[in-house]
């Protein structure tokens, strides 16, 4: 074993890992390490357009800062979770979020010059390395212009990462877009299992690392002897309760309406509806609104809840504690279709799940998808445990007809708290031996999750062979 191997060799202790790792593979290529030794630094620029990427992108800067044996710049384009890794974002991360098909239409000339701005900062800036996260309509459009001018130019190019591979799996024809990839993606980080087989089947370098949101549970659990196999988060229900005045006998409800302007505008007013029905089956009934990292989405949010006909909960993004708090004091959940759905099943919540897009998007995606369901847990479980209101049956008398058969049939519930144990086990990464030899090389990445989704993210990043 590498791990064994570069362990015992006596008399070593002040020779660079990355030179022992070549020494054991004869490599006639460099890493990434490699490159950045020889500059003294490690230049990374890195985008993500979505409130979901700034956290991963957020946490894999924070990997790359513990694994690099230099120091790293970044540039680039993120939220305020990458800013706070050090990231000056070019522009709002904003400016790029956008969702649906037709819906984008409106803004095709902002993201003309805001792909323009982002290529001509990349070019600028000279990385070593470029990570584009999620956001795939943007940021392949971005990596394929980047690669194409240093070709023009004969330059040496950067290697390319795209983390979170596009849902192939969902779309017909989905795997054969992914032969055009290789020609501008160097590897991809797969969220999911099977994505890094079906990737590589395509000449696609890709690598398993596992789903991000397992991090919020070692991050909450700090100190407590937390499996990634095992994740789950108990929030502090009565502190949350307690804090906001909230009746022992009164009903909590978690709302999640997204995180993006269009999905929010269009899902809130639906929720509105909802709440109004729900009230005639619950007299006490208290709402918690979970706002994203989006200044416009809160503002939206903000301007609009004095008109709801119940008490109003605001919580505010960018606390991972408050959030949970908050869900472990809730009976059920709605949600947007998005990521939150796989945060439900960390909180171990009953939830149901509700989407709505322009008429034309629902059409595209009801000709193109191949899946029956549209939330991460049914997919992977192939099975409708969470329930989904789609399109035109998502009606505020549906959602409320689940909602009320989720919080009084308690079978229900435990099915869907028995399949959320099935389905984080899925998520888990396969342990990663060069991990272990970047440990035994350094006492201080001790310190770290050794096993979690960014630290492999980070690591196949820095031990990529650029030939």
């Amino acid at each position: 074993m590498l791990f064994r191997t570069i362990c015992n060799v006596k008399g070593r202790k002040h020779v660079g890992f990355s030179r022992l790792v070549r020494r054991y593979f004869s490599f006639s290529s460099r890493t990434v390490i490699d490159m950045a030794e020889e500059d003294g630094e490690l230049r990374v620029f890195i985008v993500s357009g979505e409130v979901s990427g700034d956290t991963i992108g957020a946490r894999l800067m924070a990997s790359l800062k513990a694994l690099s044996p230099v120091p790293i710049h970044f540039s680039g384009v993120g939220g305020s979770m990458m800013f706070k890794q050090g990231l000056n974002s070019l522009y709002p991360m904003e400016d790029i979020t956008v969702m649906g098909i037709w819906e984008l239409l409106p803004h095709l000339n902002k993201m003309r010059v805001k792909l323009k701005q982002t290529l001509e900062a990349a070019l600028l800036f000279q990385p070593h390395v470029v990570v584009t996260v999620d956001s795939k309509g943007f940021s392949f459009r971005f990596l394929k212009q980047l690669r194409a001018r240093y070709s023009q130019q004969s330059w040496d190019s950067p290697l390319h990462f795209h983390y979170v591979a596009p849902s192939f799996w969902a779309w017909k024809g989905g795997e054969a877009r992914l032969k055009g990839l290789a020609e501008f993606v160097d590897h991809v980080l797969c969220l999911l299992p099977n994505e890094e087989e079906v990737c590589k089947s395509y000449g696609l370098a890709a690598t398993f690392v596992g789903h991000t949101i397992l991090e919020d549970a070692l991050e909450l659990n700090s100190g407590k002897s937390t499996s990634l196999h095992e994740c789950k988060i108990e929030g502090n229900c009565e502190d949350f309760r307690e804090k906001n005045a909230i009746p022992s006998g009164a009903t909590v409800i978690s709302l999640l309406p997204g995180s993006r302007l269009q999905e929010v505008t269009r899902m809130l007013s639906i929720f509105q509806n909802t709440v109004k029905l729900l009230k005639e089956s619950f007299p006490e009934l208290v709402i918690v609104i979970h706002i994203a990292s989006n200044r416009h989405v809160e503002n939206h949010i903000t301007g609009a809840i004095h008109k709801w006909p119940v008490p109003v909960i605001l919580v505010p993004g960018g606390s991972q504690r408050l959030k949970y708090d908050a869900l472990s004091a809730s009976r059920v959940a709605l949600c947007t279709s998005g990521t939150v759905a796989v945060e439900m099943q960390l909180a171990r919540l009953p939830c149901a799940v509700a989407y709505r897009a322009h008429f034309l998007t629902e059409w595209f995606i009801r000709y193109k998808a191949k899946l029956s369901y549209i939330s991460l847990p049914n997919i992977l479980l192939d099975s409708a445990i969470v329930p989904e209101a789609l399109f035109q049956a998502c009606t505020h008398t549906k959602l409320a007809a689940l909602l009320i058969e989720l919080i009084h049939n308690d079978n229900l519930r435990e099915e869907q708290i028995a399949g959320a144990e099935k389905f984080i086990k899925l998520l888990c990464p396969a342990e990663r031996a060069i991990i272990n030899d970047l440990v035994c090389q350094n006492s201080r990445w001790r310190q770290f999750p050794i096993h979690t989704p960014s630290m492999l993210a980070a690591a196949t990043i820095l031990f990529h062979v650029k030939p």
